[in-house]
């Protein structure tokens, strides 16, 4: 899942790749079952995804979710793996932050199959540079 922090061109991208193997990429706004969908809190997704049945993992462009006691602790309790665009993302075009999410999908996925949830890690702008854990 793709946050509000992110735009829905890059879940749809994401989505058109993965999907071929048997994986999906939704930006919050497509959540179903999400209460208050795209308006819901950071707090709420979180919840959300804990109870799904199916395992989640979530891209954000808020380094802030690590820094609000309520919502760190959320993503401690709800054991997911998320991942957080660098900073540098903000400046750079669209076409490219998507191009570098499909680069990155493999170590994305390798990540998510070795270390055990819950997890955090930056992603970086640079497609040579590999990701980058987080203290959760």
């Amino acid at each position: 899942m793709l946050d509000n922090c992110t735009a829905p061109v890059l879940a749809s991208t994401l989505d058109g790749f993965i999907s071929f193997d048997g994986h999906r990429a939704f930006h919050i706004k497509d959540v179903q079952g999400l209460a208050n969908g795209r308006s819901a809190t950071d707090v709420q997704w979180i919840e959300h995804l804990r109870h799904a049945s199916a395992s989640w993992i979530f891209i954000t462009g808020d380094a802030q979710v690590l820094k609000n006691p309520a919502e760190r602790a959320a993503l401690r309790s709800a054991g997911l793996h998320g991942f957080v665009l660098a900073a540098a993302y903000q400046k750079t075009p669209l076409h490219q932050v998507a191009a570098t999410l499909v680069w990155k999908w493999p170590e994305i996925e390798q990540v998510t199959k070795l270390i055990a949830p819950p997890s955090m890690h930056e992603i970086p702008i640079g497609k040579m540079t590999r990701l980058r854990q987080l203290p959760l």
